[in-house]
């Protein structure tokens, strides 16, 4: 018998191996507007936040000026690397599998809605999900409201759901919902803020990933 009912995935990070791309952009957008550029883990930390307030949080005291002007050269740059961007080894045959054993599938994500469905379009992964939240139609992360909205949609207990994240704020996000969360220490953030958050499990690859979920989900 399925332990979880619905599985939801966070996307960059998690399914994706975005966080070096996103990185590089939010540093050189900074650059462009001639803002101080930011280190890999003050960036990294941001990760998974809606753009607004990944911008409040990498640039204090920016103007809504400035933070649009940040939005979009951020775009602008990650959007040029895009197409380079893939999923980790495994993740597109991990979702197909998990469907196929009747799981319900989520994804919760920092993304806008047109940058969630430019992926889900180009991994072929649209429909193997049920139903999506992102950061700019739902309260940002670590909110609950992403997880309290795809529960409410499909029908899941809080018992019968799993948040699956690759930073803190996917691991806090599951902990106000009160819901199960398992961490993905080969994304984002460090393994040790991970473990803080009190996850499930700490995964270091994406292979131990598909295992830990077949095995335990």
């Amino acid at each position: 018998m399925k332990r979880y009912k619905l599985l939801v995935f966070d996307w960059d990070g998690t399914l994706m191996d975005s966080a070096a791309a996103i990185v590089a952009s939010l540093k050189a957008a900074s650059r462009d507007v001639g803002l101080p550029e930011p280190d890999d883990a003050r960036a990294r930390h941001v990760i998974g936040l809606g753009l607004a307030e990944a911008m409040a949080v990498l640039q204090p005291g920016i103007d809504a000026r400035g933070a649009d002007a940040l939005v979009e050269r951020y775009r602008r740059h990650y959007l040029a690397c895009d197409h380079e961007i893939a999923l980790f080894p495994g993740a597109a045959e991990t979702v197909r599998e998990l469907h196929a054993r009747g799981h319900m599938l989520g994804v919760a994500t920092g993304k806008s809605r047109r940058g969630l469905q430019r992926v889900l379009e180009a991994t072929g992964l649209g429909p193997y999900f049920h139903a999506t939240r992102c950061a700019d139609e739902c309260f940002s992360k670590p909110h609950p409201a992403m997880l309290e909205e795809l529960m409410d949609e499909l029908g899941a207990d809080r018992e019968e759901t799993l948040m699956i994240g690759d930073t803190t704020h996917d691991l806090q996000m599951a902990n106000n919902a009160r819901v199960a969360g398992l961490g993905a220490a080969y994304g984002a953030h460090p393994k040790a803020g991970l473990l803080e958050c009190r996850p499930l499990a700490c995964i270091d690859t994406f292979a131990e990933m598909h295992s830990w979920l077949m095995q335990n989900a």
